[in-house]
């Protein structure tokens, strides 16, 4: 029963961390006008994205600001995401915390 919940915890993680990249590749290519910010289209995907990642971005953001214009946050979140997953499957799996 354990292994099904590590498969869907994983999952969940990865797909967390897939939707972060998309909000980063989506604020570039709104910056280099890539994309036009104010298509509706555009600009629902870009709330949707934001409303999605801002529960873990922003009191991250809250803690450590923009280093000279550059948003780091995106990969402190990353960072984080994998360190919790890969403790949480040391952990359940029974490797203890020596196998990290």
């Amino acid at each position: 029963m354990i292994i099904p919940l590590l498969w869907l915890f994983n999952t969940l993680i990865t797909l967390y961390i897939w939707v972060i990249i998309a909000m980063v590749i989506m604020s570039w290519l709104t910056a280099f006008n890539v994309l036009n910010p104010r298509s509706p289209f555009v600009a629902q995907v870009d709330r949707a994205l934001y409303a999605i990642t801002n529960p873990l971005m922003g009191p991250v953001r809250r803690i450590i600001p923009s280093i000279g214009g550059l948003d780091i946050s995106p990969i402190l979140v990353v960072l984080l995401l994998e360190f919790i997953r890969r403790l949480v499957n040391s952990l359940v799996l029974g490797g203890g915390l020596m196998g990290i």
